[in-house]
């Protein structure tokens, strides 16, 4: 095993690290951590995830690796949104084969050997409301959208004329019944919180056939 193999194995559970992490484990010379980095990746044991990323080839890895997890080590600040978070929340039935989040930077799009995390920029007041930071079984922390929020992004991002229920149900296929849970006090919070007209509509419309 390479010497950074061992070094991130011992010290880091869930495998991700950075070019700063390195420079902590080996001080010194950054042709010395190069080197070490290269043989790794040549030998599988890691892997490139961007410039400046890399993870433990999944058979070193001491627990799982989550992918929302590590999508906000990609890039952010960001949170999982769009279909991402409505898959995870049961809302669409359709699989989702992107890693898809809100970011507060400008969008972009990484294709690793792990997948692809699609960041798109959401303008807001206040960029986590209604966002949950979640810890699954292996205690990997990441941040998720509430299925509302996570609609209202999508309204942003894909620029959808959207003012009620009915396209939501037509066109992503949720189920009415999902819509039981939103509340009046999410609806208005979610309506401070952003100034883009589609995603205001939206929510009215939204709140007028839900009786909210």
């Amino acid at each position: 095993m390479n010497k950074l193999t061992e070094q991130v194995f011992g010290t880091m559970p869930w495998g991700q690290f950075a070019s700063q992490d390195v420079a902590t484990l080996f001080p010194g010379s950054e042709n010395r951590r190069y080197g070490l980095i290269k043989r790794a990746i040549a030998g599988g044991e890691i892997v490139h995830i961007r410039r400046g990323l890399y993870c433990l080839a999944p058979k070193y890895q001491k627990k799982n690796m989550n992918l929302y997890a590590l999508a906000q080590h990609v890039y952010g600040p960001s949170y999982i949104s769009l279909e991402s978070a409505l898959s995870w929340h049961g809302w669409i039935p359709e699989a989702v084969h992107a890693i898809t989040s809100a970011s507060f930077k400008k969008s972009k799009e990484f294709r690793t050997p792990l997948g692809v995390f699609s960041y798109d920029r959401v303008p807001q007041g206040v960029f986590y409301t209604e966002v949950e930071r979640l810890v699954d079984a292996s205690g990997n922390a990441f941040l998720m959208a509430s299925p509302l929020k996570a609609l209202a992004d999508y309204v942003c991002v894909r620029k959808k004329d959207w003012t009620g229920i009915e396209p939501i149900v037509g066109s992503l296929r949720v189920a009415p019944e999902e819509f039981e849970q939103v509340t009046r006090d999410t609806l208005e919070a979610l309506l401070h919180n952003y100034s883009n007209s589609r995603v205001k509509r939206f929510l009215e419309g939204l709140g007028k056939d839900l009786n909210l």
